[in-house]
């Protein structure tokens, strides 16, 4: 039987009725709402979810916010959520699949994704980081970089080289890392707002069982295939009201300030409040999209879209301001939990939406993927395709 709106109303009307939000422990509830089945309700049962419609959702997420309960957090959490979840669920075993999704849902566990690497830039399958076989165990040794959350997570989602005798897409293998196990340092980075959200991960001869291993051997380009685009409507493809996010911020200080205003940045503002616009429809279809099935290809362009406008967000902000949008609060080194884009002054919003167009993937390889994939114009020449990844220039 598929569940109905209606259905899933009262699961939760029953479920607010035995867990009292107010006298319930924070992490009691999220447990309990796990087990429950409406924390993904599209997951499987007894992995947060029921097997039903994943547009039932939102109404879930509105009815338990609608009555105070707490959330698990989801901007420190994002990567779990957004990234090892879905790929650990396409590609892990029961086992694991048992042993990571509820802590990772309730934010028990925050994870890091260590991809990035100084040597491969903006080409993943060209990465370094080497994984050898030793009985039970691989032995991981390289380096990763711009790991957020690396300084807070228990776990990190790792592609590693494992064959570098054949083409760089075909000899990696894709692992679930403990960071708190022998051998993982992390050093912060600091960044132009001034603060080290993201930092580099130096592995050491880290011991990961073959048990930590998802997927095959060697298929670890696959494996992170889900992972990217899982990324990509993760970053881009947020739910936002109307005027939500920093266009909010923006019109807040248009209404409330009338002296900066000219006609010229009402123009501009009008503009990019349609473009807000239409990103937001875009991203309710791309949702909409993903009831039927795995996220694809089309996530880049919501991601493309939302990293440039944010920077003309931003800039457009510090313009309006003038002398008072230069003003910066604190340019002390911190080590943040989460990015807070509405939280925090217009020269932060200014310096952080620069790496919009970076992170999740950059604007130019996305580009590349919404002609290939999307429009199905010809690919770039490409001549290392076939060469094993140890032949190739470094």
């Amino acid at each position: 039987m598929t569940l109905t709106a209606d259905d899933v109303r009262g699961q939760v009307a029953d479920f607010l009725a035995a867990h009292d939000p107010k006298s319930t422990a924070r992490l009691d509830f999220l447990r309990a709402r796990f087990d429950a089945g409406l924390a993904w309700v599209h997951f499987p049962e007894g992995l947060g979810g029921q097997g039903a419609p994943r547009a039932l959702q939102p109404g879930i997420d509105a009815a338990f916010a609608e009555a105070g309960a707490p959330d698990n957090d989801p901007g420190r959490i994002m990567i779990g959520l957004g990234m090892a979840a879905p790929t650990i669920l396409a590609f892990g075993t029961d086992e694991q699949r048992r042993r990571f999704i509820r802590p990772l849902w309730t934010g028990e566990e925050v994870w890091c994704q260590l991809f990035s690497e100084p040597g491969a830039g903006s080409d993943l399958a060209a990465l370094a980081t080497r994984a050898v076989r030793d009985g039970d165990d691989w032995v991981v040794t390289g380096q990763k970089v711009w790991t957020s959350s690396a300084h807070n997570a228990q776990w990190a989602i790792l592609v590693t080289r494992t064959d570098p005798d054949v083409p760089k897409h075909q000899g990696m293998t894709y692992f679930l890392c403990d960071m708190t196990a022998p051998g993982v340092e992390v050093r912060p980075l600091r960044q132009i707002t001034g603060e080290a959200e993201f930092n580099e991960v130096f592995l050491t001869e880290v011991r990961i069982p073959d048990t930590q291993r998802i997927g095959a051997v060697g298929e670890g380009w696959k494996v992170a295939q889900t992972t990217l685009m899982n990324e990509r409507v993760a970053i881009g493809g947020t739910a936002q009201p109307r005027e939500g996010g920093m266009l909010g911020v923006l019109t807040k200080t248009w209404r409330e300030r009338p002296e900066l205003r000219t006609p010229q940045l009402r123009d501009r503002l009008v503009q990019l409040w349609v473009e807000a616009e239409s990103l937001r429809l875009a991203g309710d279809r791309l949702r909409q999209q993903l009831t039927a099935g795995a996220p694809g290809p089309e996530g880049s362009a919501v991601k493309v879209a939302f990293a440039e406008l944010n920077q003309k967000l931003s800039g457009l902000e510090i313009e309006l301001l003038g002398e008072e949008g230069l003003r910066y609060d604190d340019w002390t080194l911190r080590r943040p939990e989460k990015v807070d884009f509405v939280g925090r002054e217009a020269g932060y919003r200014y310096l952080r939406a620069k790496g919009n167009s970076i992170e999740g993937g950059t604007s130019e390889v996305l580009r590349n993927i919404i002609s290939e994939r999307v429009l199905g114009l010809p690919s770039e020449p490409r001549v290392d395709k076939d060469v094993a990844w140890k032949d190739l220039p470094r």
